[in-house]
């Protein structure tokens, strides 16, 4: 979203969630939730990513990509597919850290198996909204908008973790149009840089 709006030069700092960076008094000060991202312009705070999103375009308008467009039918759609990603993001992670989140003495195979079937519906149903768009477009049409910037990383994730583009080809086709932006290419994870393949296994079979 800062790179969208063109803000470069801002400060940014990267946690490890596995060292339980995020729950130091540093991030607690700014979010007493202790969750990433924390996010702090001046002396206001926003730190749901969301909001953060919402705030940026607000305030620079003017400045960078226009994110929210002013055609009533494809800002309703728009809304409609940002906060439809918060279900399929949560179908995503559901599945890839299956392990992380579930005790292992709580774990089921009927649970798993049951996560992967409500994820397949998912990723039909984000197939079937980009075909109905045609070749070439974005979330809510043929430009990039607010749903792309908060939806994409969850593309993103299915991708690095083993999503076949041949058997969800509209997916593909999208990833493959959006990973190239220049705001993409900036924030991309470092980790992700050092190990392009990630666990491709994870999601290869479905």
């Amino acid at each position: 979203m800062l790179e969208e709006k063109q803000l470069q030069g801002y400060n940014q700092k990267l946690l490890a969630f596995e060292k339980m960076e995020h729950k130091s008094q540093e991030v607690l000060d700014i979010n007493p939730r202790g969750q990433l991202p924390s996010f702090k312009h001046g002396n206001i705070i926003v730190n749901e990513s969301y909001g953060v999103c919402f705030y940026l375009e607000s305030q620079f308008k003017n400045q960078g990509t226009k994110l929210i467009p002013d055609d009533t039918d494809q800002q309703a759609l728009m809304y409609q597919r940002m906060f439809e990603g918060l279900t399929f993001y949560d179908k995503v992670l559901t599945v890839i850290y299956y392990e992380y989140f579930v005790p292992e003495g709580e774990r089921h195979d009927s649970a798993v198996n049951r996560n992967k079937e409500a994820l397949v519906t998912e990723l039909k149903l984000w197939e079937g909204y980009l075909q109905k768009l045609g070749a070439g477009s974005y979330l809510a049409g043929p430009s990039f908008m607010l749903a792309d910037v908060v939806v994409f990383p969850t593309v993103g994730y299915l991708f690095r973790f083993g999503l076949s583009a041949q058997r969800y080809p509209k997916l593909g086709e999208y990833y493959g149009l959006v990973k190239e932006r220049p705001s993409v290419k900036a924030s991309w994870p470092p980790h992700w840089v050092e190990d392009p393949k990630g666990d491709e296994d994870t999601l290869k079979d479905l």
